[in-house]
């Protein structure tokens, strides 16, 4: 709940408290948030469709966000490639229920 809360805060910061990036760059940021979110909902939760409940619910966030920025007066705009990099991000992080990575928290919680 904490990251979700902080890419909220993140996404409506005014644009001119933001550090400047490279051409591109934020597509990067993006992207990664999101793939980090739906990687750590596959974590957290067992059952696939709870994955792609959270996974839908998340690619609504990015959305929603990105329509908030261009209607707070923010000095941010829509940003439909935003929102793409944002649900690619997700479809990565859910991909990782496919990998050994699948159950890497539990991994690591047996060796404590």
């Amino acid at each position: 709940m904490l990251a979700v809360a902080v890419i909220v805060i993140g996404s409506l910061v005014p644009a001119r408290d933001l550090p400047s990036v490279p051409q591109g760059f934020d597509k990067l940021e993006h992207f990664g948030a999101y793939a980090v979110l739906a990687a750590g909902a596959v974590q957290l939760f067992q059952r696939r469709l709870s994955w792609g409940f959270v996974c839908v619910l998340l690619v609504l966030l990015g959305i929603a966000l990105e329509i908030l920025q261009a209607k707070m007066g923010l000095g941010r705009m829509l940003d439909r490639q935003d929102a793409l990099a944002n649900t690619i991000g997700v479809l990565i992080g859910l991909s990782t229920a496919f990998t050994p990575w699948r159950d890497l928290l539990l991994r690591i919680d047996r060796r404590l």
